[in-house]
């Protein structure tokens, strides 16, 4: 493969940098009044403007090029065919199968994936059916109102968020609770809250190996038959997201209750599969439809649409233009609609589990900076908080501001107020103030001399600070699903310009390792390992507090 940085493109793009980092915004605005409706896109319910960047049409030209010389192309139609792009893995990464609402084949190793995708969605669409009308009953012959979701990483990050998300379209009866930290204190919490006769625990683990999944979900299974006294009743209240049928029925689950799922999905791209089960238990099987609905739409975008008019794509080359040229390191997501509260820590897993490489798909040094550190919070929040920090400190770091048009909690005056604010932070991020401006401020305040120059410098903002906005017009499950794979595909596109692959992720596993040794020395039920002087340090003070307890 090519490297990067010998491109031809990729020269093109750092004198195109020099020549143009002094440009502010305020001027490309003030000379191209089409620039807003030119830097703009509609994917079906959702509007993305980035025209708030440092970009002109030579830089976007000379980016869409380096991705054609990247192949982008390529790679995106090499995905949809099936192709085991995950090559550390020698395996394909199909969620786009998993919502494939066309239901035309899709082969893995000459085998149309789409019979078992569909069989999978059927039978989770009985089961939810089933609790969801009172059908599926607990042992004592009572609907089930609690629905406790075990899993970690992807198995738990997704179907949190889209829950939380979409809670307006939840079940009245049933109420959500999703369990990852093996810190006790957050499953203990959980069970305080719950009923044994009328909870469902939903166990979700790929391998059912995972050793905090399988953690809390022996602890919730312990507590179950304490309170149940009959471990038969287990089957009644335990399902499991596995493909290992073994281990599951050895926990007491019937297997007639195990959905699975396939190698070639990806752990934080598997909330469409049956890693999705609490949200179609929440949600219901329609609108667990809309939302597979909503994301083939922007697969069908992403697949078909010429690079220069493609969404994903647009986004994923302007966020390489500040990762690599401008050393913005960091990203932030600030979604101004408090059911998206969760979307930050959804697309920081996605973003930086996938593209967080330093080698290239080859095994060569990728020799660039990769995923930037994504980090957020709700806009309005962020605004009180981290803008200081966007707006006046020495960090290049682009926004995503996100908001909903439609006023869906109906309260007089809150999302005038709300919006009001979205469009003026992205204003005051591409604008700023002068110096001039501050100073005539000051001076129609009443102030003058020294007292003026001693306060101008602290309230001038340089501007010309990147954003891209994006407007849903109603958050419902079919636009979610169109914004979740929105950020599912930049992200691949921008792994793919890096020559890095994006669904591995090897960076995990050394902690783990080291943990599993770690924890036989802590319980005593392993031998010593050879550690670093700190690390000795610190097993032998738990070990200390252990004995004083």
């Amino acid at each position: 493969m090519t490297h990067l940085t010998k491109l031809p493109a990729w020269a093109a793009l750092w004198q195109l940098f020099d020549d143009s980092q002094h440009i502010h915004m305020r001027t490309l605005f003030a000379e191209d009044p089409a620039r807003a409706e030119r830097y703009a896109l509609n994917v079906g319910g959702l509007f993305l403007d980035y025209s708030k960047n440092r970009i002109n049409d030579p830089i976007l030209a000379a980016l869409l090029t380096l991705a054609q010389q990247a192949g982008v192309p390529q790679q995106i139609a090499a995905m949809f065919r099936g192709d085991k792009i995950n090559t550390t893995e020698q395996r394909a990464a199909l969620h786009v199968a998993l919502r494939n609402r066309s239901n035309c084949p899709v082969c893995v190793a000459g085998r149309d994936v789409m019979p078992d995708v569909n069989a999978v969605l059927s039978r989770m669409g009985r089961f939810c059916h089933a609790v969801r009308c009172g059908d599926w009953l607990g042992y004592t012959r009572q609907p089930i109102t609690d629905v406790v979701n075990i899993g970690i990483g992807g198995s738990d990050l997704g179907p949190l968020m889209v829950c939380s998300a979409l809670k307006p379209f939840g079940h009245p009866r049933l109420r959500m609770h999703f369990v990852s930290n093996v810190d006790g204190a957050q499953l203990k919490e959980t069970l305080r809250q719950v009923h044994v006769e009328t909870t469902l625990f939903v166990v979700a683990s790929k391998t059912f190996t995972t050793q905090e999944t399988l953690t809390n979900a022996l602890t919730a299974r312990e507590w179950f038959v304490a309170h149940a006294g009959d471990p038969a009743a287990v089957a009644q209240h335990f399902v499991a997201v596995s493909t290992n049928r073994q281990a599951v029925a050895e926990f007491g689950i019937d297997p007639a209750h195990m959905f699975e799922f396939w190698d070639w999905v990806g752990g934080r791209f598997s909330l469409w599969s049956a890693i999705g089960l609490p949200i179609m238990l929440y949600l219901g099987e329609e609108n667990f439809g809309e939302l597979l609905d909503g994301a083939h739409l922007m697969d069908e975008h992403f697949r078909h649409a010429p690079l220069n008019a493609n969404m994903p794509v647009l986004l994923a080359l302007i966020g390489i233009w500040y990762i690599n040229f401008y050393g913005g390191g960091s990203h932030v997501i600030a979604p101004y609609d408090q059911y998206l509260h969760r979307l930050p820590a959804f697309i920081q897993q996605l973003d930086m589990e996938s593209n967080g490489k330093q080698v290239c798909r080859d095994g060569s040094p990728v020799g660039v900076e990769t995923a930037p550190i994504i980090w957020g919070e709700t806009g309005i929040n962020g605004q009180h908080a981290f803008f200081q920090l966007l707006h006046q400190g020495t960090h290049i770091s682009p926004i995503d501001l996100i908001a909903t048009l439609e006023n869906r909690a109906g309260l007089p005056g809150h999302h005038e107020i709300l919006l009001a604010n979205v469009f003026a932070q992205a204003e005051a991020f591409m604008r700023g103030k002068t110096a001039d401006e501050v100073r005539a401020e000051l001076a129609s305040q009443g102030l003058s001399g020294d007292a003026l120059a001693r306060l101008l410098p602290h309230k001038v903002f340089a501007g010309n600070r990147p954003s891209n906005t994006l407007l849903l017009a109603q958050l419902n499950p079919r636009n979610l699903g169109t914004l979740v794979a929105l950020y599912e595909h930049k992200i691949f596109v921008q792994g793919t310009i890096w020559g890095i692959n994006s669904f591995d992720q090897w960076g995990v596993e050394l902690g783990k390792q080291l943990a599993r040794t770690i924890h036989g020395e802590l319980t005593g039920k392993g031998a010593a390992g050879v550690h670093d002087s700190s690390t000795e340090r610190l097993i032998r003070l738990y070990l200390q507090s252990r004995q004083l307890a």
